[in-house]
């Protein structure tokens, strides 16, 4: 496997990011054509398709080796499986429900991993103009300002994100509404916004304290994790052992510590791991 130029990685992606973030901004104030997938609230749009088609059409052409996992792609019986080759992991449109109700809180998130590690990291909030950028080593930023976590330990003055309304599978309902009533007394607030990989990225840059959640995918968390490591934050398993990108469930925090005391309260849900062969 030759060596890759993160630089040039880096650059290259952020040229399509931008170029899809125009696509982002001007369908979100439009009616949107709407498909459901797995349930009611698993939705993907015109957008969704063309921003992921945008992206890696125009990465496989500059780095024609390189391999992808996209949510759209996936979604139409494309493989999600995460090897030692340099592998983009794309979401489109992270906050389709969000995008859908023109609520602007929503992104494109385009990671690359390389021998199962993350090594660019951009993430953009093309509605507020939000650009997250990390090169692994080289820090995080926000609109090319270096970010940081905010250091908080104490859950009692932690400002957490949470999530609710990703699913409809009543085991994982029952999950989130335990964990929000356990943690309701214990923290200083929760607030539901609707995309993983923002509430990564607002952690990142010190905004708020700890986000954790169940039943996401790689897409949701791969440009994220190195946007939070980056920032100098934590990013570990829900039950508080190692991040693992294929398991479907994250925890991120300020500290180390916050993270250890946050994953001691959760009720845990396993959702059937990425990259299963049915």
């Amino acid at each position: 496997m030759a060596s890759i130029n993160k630089q040039e990685c880096f650059s290259v992606a952020l040229k399509l990011v931008k170029e899809a973030g125009n696509l982002v901004r001007d369908a979100i104030k439009k009616k949107k054509r709407i498909e459901t997938k797995s349930s009611a609230v698993d939705l993907v749009t015109e957008s969704d398709k063309a921003v992921e088609k945008l992206l890696i059409s125009g990465l496989s052409s500059a780095f024609p080796d390189h391999k992808f996992i996209g949510e759209e792609s996936v979604a139409a019986g494309g493989k999600c499986v995460l090897t030692d080759e340099p592998t983009w992991i794309i979401d489109p449109i992270d906050g389709t429900m969000n995008f859908v109700h023109s609520f602007p809180y929503t992104c494109i998130s385009v990671g690359l991993w390389v021998k199962k590690e993350a090594e660019v990291g951009i993430v953009y909030n093309a509605v507020l103009e939000q650009m997250f950028t990390a090169l692994k080593g080289q820090g995080a930023f926000l609109n090319n300002e270096k970010i940081s976590v905010s250091g908080e330990t104490e859950l009692s003055q932690a400002l957490i994100f949470s999530e609710i309304g990703s699913s409809l599978d009543p085991e994982k309902v029952d999950t989130v509404l335990t964990n929000i009533t356990t943690l309701i007394p214990k923290v200083h607030g929760i607030r539901a916004m609707g995309s993983c990989t923002l509430n990564m990225c607002y952690v990142a840059m010190g905004g708020v304290d700890v986000c954790f959640e169940f039943g996401i995918h790689a897409w949701d968390m791969a440009a994220g994790y190195l946007v939070v490591t980056e920032a100098g934050g934590v990013v570990i398993d829900t039950e508080g052992g190692p991040f693992d990108l294929m398991r479907r469930r994250v925890l991120c925090a300020s500290t180390q510590e916050l993270a250890e005391k946050m994953a001691k309260l959760l009720k845990q849900y396993q959702p059937e791991r990425d990259g299963v062969t049915k």
